[in-house]
């Protein structure tokens, strides 16, 4: 019988809050494996830096939101800077939680992801035969780009909800956006709580589909110091 063998990268990654640069690195000089437990562990439990103040209010939030597009609170969590407190993106590395952030919600919800993905292509197919038709300029440059990338993100196991027009011919989607507009403007009222610039939702169809996207997106991330080079 061996002992569990922890690698050297994870052994002195304590930090529940890691910053954008020790991530960067880890992903760089770590394995697959060692990405997929970041994503685990880091990425998708625990209380996230956000509310780190304020963990109740981030129950209260999952339940609340729960309620309103009926699924289990345990398969809500959070990403992005909200959780680690900096941006992982490649155009916001290293930039810090602020009012000026989304919050990036995730859903893991067979049952979700399966009612907006025939959402999506209800509307897709729709769009291509022109019985819905996008406002001229930023809609019909958002739709044309949704509508490329929708099939290969449900091929992968997710859907973003904002893909979906915000239209009466797609009541979940709209369910679902009308409950991240109310979501920011609770956050603005609540004693403890803060302004974010918008929340949407990405849908999973299993956490193994969020494990396997999130250590693809692990795998690009570069620590700073690259990035200026």
């Amino acid at each position: 019988m061996q002992p569990f063998d922890i690698s050297p990268h994870l052994r002195n990654f304590r930090d529940c809050y890691p910053s954008a640069d020790e991530v960067a690195r880890l992903c760089i000089n770590g394995s697959d494996t060692e990405r997929r437990s970041l994503a685990r562990l880091w990425l998708s439990e625990g209380i996230p830096y956000a509310f780190r103040e304020n963990p109740g209010l981030y129950e209260e939030i999952r339940r609340w939101l729960g309620s309103q597009i009926r699924i289990d609170p345990k398969e809500i969590t959070l990403i992005g800077s909200a959780r680690l407190g900096q941006s992982l993106s490649p155009d916001r590395f290293g930039l810090p939680f602020s009012e000026r952030s989304d919050l990036d919600l995730t859903t893991v919800s067979e049952g979700l992801f399966g009612q907006l993905g025939a959402e999506f292509n209800s509307w897709a197919s729709d769009f291509a035969s022109g019985r819905q038709r996008p406002k001229r300029g930023r809609e019909e440059t958002f739709w044309q780009d949704n509508a490329r990338r929708g099939p290969d993100y449900i091929r992968r196991g997710f859907i973003d909800s904002k893909f979906i027009p915000r239209r009466q011919a797609y009541p979940r989607a709209c369910e679902v956006a009308q409950t991240m507009w109310v979501l920011v403007e609770k956050l603005k009222l609540t004693n403890g709580g803060f302004s974010v610039r918008q929340a949407d939702v990405r849908a999973y169809r299993s956490w193994d589909a969020f494990t396997r996207q999130m250590t693809t997106s692990l795998a690009r991330v570069r620590p700073r110091m690259l990035h200026a080079g």
